[in-house]
């Protein structure tokens, strides 16, 4: 496999651009590029998504890597950083900084990263990092997840005026990838895109029904209100007779919304 140092070398070369150039559209020093030539450095690992970007490549051809085989292996590492996830994101974010070890820049480990990085604790680096993929990714999927995550960062910060531009980037979409592959597609690909649906359509419901029901509290609708708040605890209560699809989820709906049943008991009792 070719040096990185070298590669960019020679894309830079069949560009017929000069150090400089390059080094001004990245934002370093033309001696950081010469450095990265040179092999005497490597460009620190939230530069190779632009770095590949600007050559027209995906970061997977910029390390000279086998496509079909290295996109088995970051599915891979990125299934058992799933298993942490939820309770223990520390080693979760270790096997993802693992996986960055080597496949550097990877568009899909670095969004599985952002899921284990606290907000409010590590804003500017959660910041960085939604920036580095919304510009230089080329998978869609990943540039609106990360404008999703980075609104999201913005809010709990109280960056408030920044959470309505970052959304804007996202296009107004009615349906989803996996509710037709559930619909058009048969046997196993159907019932793991309805099964992976299902359980976000029915989060995301819940969420809603949650925030309508506090708007109508704020507005005196309380009637209306408690109309939303009952209707989310009986989907989660309906879902307590799920099971878990062990090869995608570590838990059901039912469980993973322990936090909203809790603040539906909150807001009905104050009822």
């Amino acid at each position: 496999m070719i040096k990185l140092g070298e590669k960019i070398k020679s894309l830079r070369k069949q560009k017929n651009i000069s150090q400089e150039v390059f080094a001004s559209f990245l934002g370093v020093s033309f001696q950081a590029v010469s450095k990265w030539e040179n092999g005497n450095t490597l460009p620190d690992v939230t530069m190779i998504p632009a770095i590949a970007s600007f050559f027209g490549i995906s970061t997977d051809e910029l390390f000279d890597f086998n496509l079909l085989e290295i996109e088995k292996q970051v599915d891979a590492i990125c299934q058992k950083s799933w298993e942490y996830r939820e309770n223990d994101p520390a080693e979760a974010e270790r096997i993802l900084r693992e996986g960055l070890k080597r496949f550097p820049g990877n568009d899909i480990i670095l969004n599985n990263l952002l899921y284990t990085l606290d907000y409010k604790t590590r804003a500017e680096e959660v910041i960085t990092l939604c920036k580095t993929l919304i510009e230089s990714t080329k998978d869609d999927s990943v540039k609106f997840d990360a404008c999703r995550i980075l609104a999201s960062c913005y809010r709990e910060n109280g960056q408030s005026d920044l959470v309505k531009p970052t959304l804007e980037i996202i296009p107004e979409i009615y349906f989803s990838k996996l509710e037709l592959m559930a619909s058009l597609l048969d046997g196993d690909e159907s019932y793991e895109a309805a099964q992976k649906q299902k359980n976000i359509s029915a989060e995301d419901l819940i969420d809603m029904l949650i925030i309508a029901g506090k708007r109508l509290m704020e507005n005196g609708e309380t009637k209306k209100a408690l109309s939303q708040f009952k209707i989310a605890q009986k989907v989660i209560d309906a879902f307590a007779e799920d099971f878990v699809e062990g090869r995608w989820f570590c838990a059901t709906v039912y469980e993973h919304a322990s936090e909203q049943r809790k603040e539906i008991g909150a807001l009905l009792a104050e009822r």
